[in-house]
Order: structure tokens, then C-alpha cells, then sequence
């Protein structure tokens, strides 16, 4: 007979996929191992190969559950009457709260999955792209295809790199930084 799950399983997960970030973003995703994984969410060796197979299971959990998150977050935004893209900002910067590990990964180590595990993740990213592209549109409709593209990423050339240099504590919070990359957009995309 097969053993159920745990009540705590995913909870387990959750700290698991977590604290695996925080040691891969660190030491870097082709340096970090399993043991060192282990160590640092502070379980066994065993424990962590219940959950995952692998070192790249393990990175795919990560990053598929934080790029569907960052879907689930922009979407929610876009169907918010009224914000624009200055919602669709908000939300992107509130994600990535408590996420620049995640989000390091995602620059970082997507690359080093095989095709087929990229391939899902990779359409995470379009979709993410195309709800700002959406929202560049709405704010500078008739653009042509290359300039809204280039304009989309941009937009997120401003907000995926705030984990560099933002300290917590110190200068502008999350929430006044998504009010000032807003206007910067805002004020850019009108004088285009």
C-alpha cells in the first residue's frame, strides 16, 4: 500500500524550493549541489531527494513556480479596470518581493535546463511579456511591432534589475519605486 502525503508536504515543498534559491542564487546554480542544498535549508540529503530526483528538478519547481506566480499576478493586474500599465508595474515589483533569488535563477540558470523542461517556462516569460506589451499598447496604441517590442522590454529592463541595487531600508521602498518607474514609463512613452 503507498504511503499518503504528508499533511505539511507542500508547506515542506514551499521551504524546500525557497531555501534551495537562496543557495543556488548564491553560489551560483552550476556550482551549487544537492548536499550543499540540503545543508542550507538545514534537512538531510535524504530528505531533499524525497522531494526532488534531482538538482534539476529541483531548479524546475523553483522556477516554474515563481514564473507562474508572476503570470498569475500580471494577469489579476491587467483585469483591473482603470491601472494600466502603472498596475502592471505595481505587480511585477510586488512579486519580485522576497523573490530576487527566484528572479536570479530565472536570468541566470533557465539556460541550463533541457529544451523540454525550458519550453514551459519559456511561455511563462511570453506570457509575461505579452500582458506588458498589452499594456505599453494600451497607453501608445499603433506602435509598430519592433518599437512596441522594444519599448515592452525595456519596461522590464527598468524592473527586473531593481534587486541589484535596491537595499531594503534604505532610499526608495518597492511601492515608490513601481510610482517612479511608472512615471518614467508613462513620461517615455508619451514622447515617443
Amino acid at each position: 500500500m503507498a504511503r499518503g502525503l504528508a499533511r505539511d508536504h507542500d508547506e515542506k515543498r514551499a521551504a524546500l524550493r525557497k531555501g534551495a534559491a537562496d543557495y543556488f542564487a548564491r553560489h551560483g546554480y552550476d556550482r551549487a549541489s544537492m548536499t550543499g542544498a540540503a545543508k542550507h535549508c538545514g534537512v538531510s540529503k535524504a530528505l531533499i531527494y524525497h522531494y526532488y530526483a534531482s538538482k534539476e528538478d529541483l531548479l524546475f519547481d523553483i522556477l516554474d513556480d515563481h514564473l507562474g506566480a508572476l503570470v498569475e499576478v500580471v494577469e489579476a493586474a491587467q483585469a483591473v479596470q482603470g491601472d494600466g500599465i502603472r498596475g502592471v508595474i505595481r505587480a511585477v515589483l510586488s512579486a519580485y518581493e522576497d523573490a530576487d533569488a527566484e528572479h536570479k535563477l530565472q536570468l541566470d540558470a533557465l539556460a541550463t535546463l533541457p529544451p523540454e523542461r525550458q519550453t514551459p517556462l519559456i511561455a511563462a516569460q511570453r506570457r509575461l511579456v505579452a500582458v506588458m506589451s498589452e499594456a505599453v499598447d494600451a497607453e501608445r496604441p499603433g506602435l509598430d511591432p519592433d518599437r512596441l517590442r522594444a519599448l515592452t522590454m525595456s519596461v522590464y529592463g527598468i524592473l527586473n534589475w531593481f534587486y541589484m541595487w535596491h537595499r531594503p531600508g534604505k532610499g526608495l521602498s518597492r511601492a515608490a519605486y513601481a510610482d517612479l518607474a511608472a512615471d518614467f514609463v508613462l513620461g517615455g512613452l508619451r514622447a515617443v
